[in-house]
This record gives structure tokens, sequence and C-alpha cells, in this order.
């Protein structure tokens, strides 16, 4: 195999006469002369030379839009304007040919709509090379942090019978034949002849099994794939997402806040530090979109004054009772502009709220704590009711601009008699989980975790606005493709 060099390193390469060989997918040809080549390595392209009077046309004829090319030549410094070097080929061959009339990515300008439709090939675009590459960055940034403050990096299981959030809305996992479903004799499915002898489903998370690790190792993370069943077909939400979920024993919620707070901070800024081709590309992107837009729904921030702001500035930090003080006093919340109007403690906040809280009135990232029990998960740590009487738990979101909720964590419930007893309000069987409740029963600890989905956070610092254009194969209600 004929050794290839990556188009990022001959870009900044002033190895002149140097015979080179790359390998790479043709942009555009022009003049039978010029072809514009891209590997992948990076978003921009090299210029590869042609000599059209030494190539058999058939093989020109070849040379289109799509089609995978090897060009062997000389580095030489380019004459031409926008770009440094560019390489004088001695021989070009066709790796694999491209049907003009067929490919759909022509060199010009598409919608993030139709791309979507051609899912498998738009990451051929600088768009979707810049926004994946973005996402691995994060990613490793993601392992980078926790691994430098010691945690054990574990995997939970995908398939699982608990549902961590109670909310029900979960895929189940079966080999049973749908056509002749065995019954037990009151007419319910008979799961003890299913493939795991019992109901199982497709995990929406993987904390109460980080949980049970944390309680020997100390401190813990998952990074994982997770499902939820849930009919939106909102920009915000996906069927099958990546969440990122640590867990600290001896943690209370002023620690658990400082890590969310600390993680944040570091893997935008290994971004910023490692990404910037991609995120300034990406900012000229959204300026653009954002010309479209009437002034008063253009960003306040270009994105990389964004991701600046969230470096420089330490988060906000209030509890529910004082934000539904602020919201209710609002401008929006008075003049009726919110959608969902804030009349009494206890309302759920909707993403219209958040972002109010974020953008408008602290205009910095803040993080809400002590939310009505009511409203939050069993597993969180019960506070002593305030003055009016009023339950909270010991719960906290992180909110964004732009995006809203970010994180949603909480001190857990180490106590064994009050998780019991709130597991019994919400109708959830303690017999189920009897193995959650062990780590209540030996050695209890306080200890505290949080959830960050991950495309939101690829989301926010790629400035795209779909979550569908921020994972490679997104999949929502009526569609499963690729």
């Amino acid at each position: 195999m004929i050794k290839r060099q990556q188009i990022k390193d001959l870009l900044k390469s002033t190895a002149f006469g140097t015979e080179v060989t790359v390998m790479g997918w043709v942009r555009t040809f022009r003049n039978n002369q010029f072809i514009a080549l891209n590997d992948g390595s990076c978003m921009s392209n090299i210029q590869v030379v042609i000599d059209f009077n030494n190539l058999p046309d058939e093989l020109l004829k070849r040379i289109t839009t799509g089609a995978a090319v090897s060009a062997t030549g000389n580095l030489i410094e380019s004459l031409g304007k926008g770009q440094t070097v560019e390489i004088k080929a001695t021989s070009v061959a066709i790796l694999g040919d491209s049907d003009p009339e067929k490919f759909p990515l022509q060199p010009k300008k598409h919608s993030l709509e139709f791309l979507r439709e051609i899912a498998h090939l738009r990451f051929r675009t600088n768009t979707f090379n810049a926004v994946f590459k973005v996402r691995h960055a994060l990613a490793f940034a993601i392992h980078q942090f926790y691994n430098e403050r010691g945690f054990v990096y574990m995997h939970t299981p995908v398939i699982t019978a608990s549902d961590a959030e109670g909310a029900g809305e979960m895929f189940k996992v079966t080999t049973l034949d749908f056509d002749n479903t065995p019954r037990t004799d009151d007419g319910k499915v008979d799961f003890s002849q299913d493939f795991f002898a019992r109901a199982t489903n497709l995990t929406v998370s993987g904390q109460l099994e980080g949980e049970l690790a944390a309680m020997a190792f100390g401190q813990i993370y998952t990074f994982g794939p997770t499902f939820r069943a849930e009919n939106s077909n909102t920009t915000r939400h996906l069927a099958e997402f990546w969440m990122i979920e640590p867990e600290v024993a001896f943690a209370d919620l002023e620690d658990n806040m400082q890590l969310a707070e600390d993680m944040m901070k570091y893997v935008i800024k290994y971004a910023l530090d490692n990404c910037k081709d991609e995120l300034e590309f990406l900012n000229t992107r959204l300026a653009e979109e954002d010309k479209q837009k009437p002034q008063n729904e253009r960003s306040e921030f270009s994105l990389l004054e964004k991701l600046d702001f969230c470096l420089t500035n330490d988060f906000e930090r209030l509890t529910y009772t004082e934000a539904i003080k602020i919201l209710k006093s609002s401008k929006p919340n008075q003049k009726k502009q919110f959608k969902y109007l804030i009349d009494e403690w206890g309302a759920d906040l909707q993403s219209e709220h958040e972002r109010y809280l974020v953008e408008k009135h602290f205009k910095k990232p803040v993080i809400l704590t002590d939310y009505p029990a009511d409203i939050k998960s069993f597993y969180m740590r019960q506070n002593e009711p305030d003055a009016e009487g009023r339950k909270t738990v010991a719960a906290m979101d992180i909110l964004f601009p732009g995006i809203g909720e970010m994180i949603g964590g909480s001190q857990r419930e180490e106590r064994l008699d009050k998780l019991v007893d709130r597991m019994n309000q919400l109708d959830i069987s303690t017999d189920e989980l009897n193995w959650y409740l062990d780590t209540r029963r030996f050695g209890s600890a306080p200890h505290s975790g949080f959830g960050l989905g991950f495309e939101r956070l690829v989301l926010f610092v790629t400035g795209m606005t779909n979550i569908r254009d921020v994972i490679a194969f997104p999949r929502f209600p009526k569609n499963a493709e690729f």
C-alpha cells in the first residue's frame, strides 16, 4: 500500500519539492486542471494541479465531485490565492467513481433539512466535518477531565429492568413472538418465557447502577447511550442519545454543583483550544444565519463570545423559590408573553423560563437548586420543609443560554427510611429495587451525581439549532434510518 500523507499536515508543510501522495474525495474540478481534494483530516482542501495534456480524456471525465482519487506529485508553494501550498501531480488514479448526475452533494449550499435526508453523506460537508470534529473533541475532553480527577469509568447496562426516572417512557426489549405471545392465566404477557425471564427495557439512565459502583470506588462516571420512547419531535429531543453521569460518594449538593461547573468549563475550553478552525467556521456560519433573521431574533453574542462567556463567568446559584419570585414579577410574565405563565410556587419550569433567567435576567449560566419534591425523582435527598411547610429536594439544574437545562442532578437520598417512604408514596416497588436499597443498608453515605445530555452539550458548543444535526444517525419518532 502506498503511504499517503494527510492533507492537514501538508497544508502546514514547507518541504517544497518533496514527492507526496494524497488520497481523498474531489470537492471540485476546474478547467480540467485544478482538483480541490479533501480527505476528511481537516475542513480545508488541497489543490492538486494536473497537466490535462498528459492524462487520457477517459480519466479526466471520471474526476467528478465525490469521486475518490489518489494523486502523487511534488509539493510546491502555491502562486494562487487561498492556499499556501499545492501539489503538482505527476500521476492521478481513480479509486472510486461518483456519477455526477446522481451524487446529491454538488458544490453549492444545501439546507440542513435536505442534509438530514442524506445523513449517510452529510459528513462530507464542511458543516458536518466541523460538528463531528467538535463532538469528538468534547467526548475526549470528558474522559480526560474525569481521568485527571481519579474517577473510574463504568459501563452500566443498556438493557435494564429498572426505570431510573420513573417516567415509564421506555423501549421494551423482548424476543417473544408478537403473533403468538404467551399469556398468563389473567391474560397478561408471560415474560417468564422471554429471553431474560422478566420484562426488560432499554435504559434511560445509568444512574442507579452508577450509585452502586460509587459506593465502592468513591467516584465513578458513565458515558453511554440512553433511550427514551417519548413521542416528541422538538429540536431538543432524541429517542437515542448519550449521557455522562458521574456519581460521587461523600459529596453533598455544593460539591456536585462545583464538579458540574468545573467539568463544563474544562470541556468548553478544550474545544476552544483544540478546534479553532472548526469553531471559527461554525462561528461564521452562525453569523451568516443570524443576518437572515429579524433584528429582535438575532443572537446577542456570536458563538465564540457565547463560549467565552461561559468560561469567564461564575455560574449564578439560586434556589427554585428565588427563581419563582423573579419569574413571577418578570415583564414577560406580567405582560403574559410567556406561553406558560408562572402564577404559583410548585410550577415545573419550562425552557422559556430557564432561558429568561440565563439570557435576560442574570446574563450568565445559572444553577437552580432545591426544587419542589413533587416534580422531582424519588431518589433525591429530601430537605427539611421550609418556613411555609413546603417540601423540597436537594436537586440542581444547570441552565445555559440558547439551550435551557443542560445538566440535571441532585444529592441522593442516603437515608433508608426516607427513601423507602418516598418510593411507597410513588408506588415504586421496593422489591424490584431491593438491590438498590442495599446501598442504603450497608455502609450508606452521603453521595451526589448528575446527568449531562451529551448532544445538548454538542448543540451548545457548535451553535447548531437542531439536536438531530449533532448526532451521526438521529433516532426520533417515525424515523430509524441507516
